[in-house]
């Protein structure tokens, strides 16, 4: 039997008493963990697909251990410039262990609550002098009107300016 699910934001295929790396997770070594988001099972043969999800069915691990990756070596360089510049970089993983296939356990979930954000504010439409919407009409066409109207300075206006000028 395997499963496919999800961990730390990356998708493994994984099964029963197998070891693998992740990027590092958050508990110390020995925690026992459940996965919640299983995307697709398969138990010899019988596979079952989410949309987006399995509900009901989690994957339990162990935290092995916390380590560093290899690492890896990011070299710039500009030719003809003498820039050259030679960074390294070494992944936080955690090695977790596979115990099997079952249902979510019941651990209390931390609800996230999230920042309301603040409401926004309803602009006051622009008013409307003759019946006329100006905040339809584009740049040029609120300078005809203007021009029409023999308001000075209309060029250097912006449609904000423009449009308040012409509602007078």
């Amino acid at each position: 039997m395997y499963a496919i699910v999800e961990i730390a934001g990356l998708q493994y295929k994984v099964e029963k008493d197998q070891q693998i790396y992740v990027n590092r997770l958050q508990g110390s070594e020995g925690d026992k963990l459940s996965f919640d988001r299983v995307m697709l099972t398969d138990d010899n043969g019988n596979v079952t697909v989410g949309a987006p999800v399995i509900e009901g069915v989690a994957v339990n691990a162990t935290i092995l251990k916390h380590l560093k990756g290899d690492k890896v070596l990011v070299f710039k360089k500009k030719r003809r410039k003498g820039y050259q510049k030679l960074n390294g970089h070494r992944q936080s993983l955690t090695q977790i262990s596979i115990d099997g296939f079952g249902k979510p356990s019941a651990q209390p979930k931390k609800e996230v609550k999230k920042a309301e954000a603040p409401k926004a504010e309803v602009k006051a439409e622009a008013p409307k002098a003759d019946g006329v919407e100006y905040d339809n009409m584009t740049v040029a066409e609120l300078r005809e009107i203007a021009k029409e109207r023999e308001i000075t300075g209309y060029s250097s206006m912006k449609k904000a300016e423009l449009i308040e000028a012409l509602s007078k």
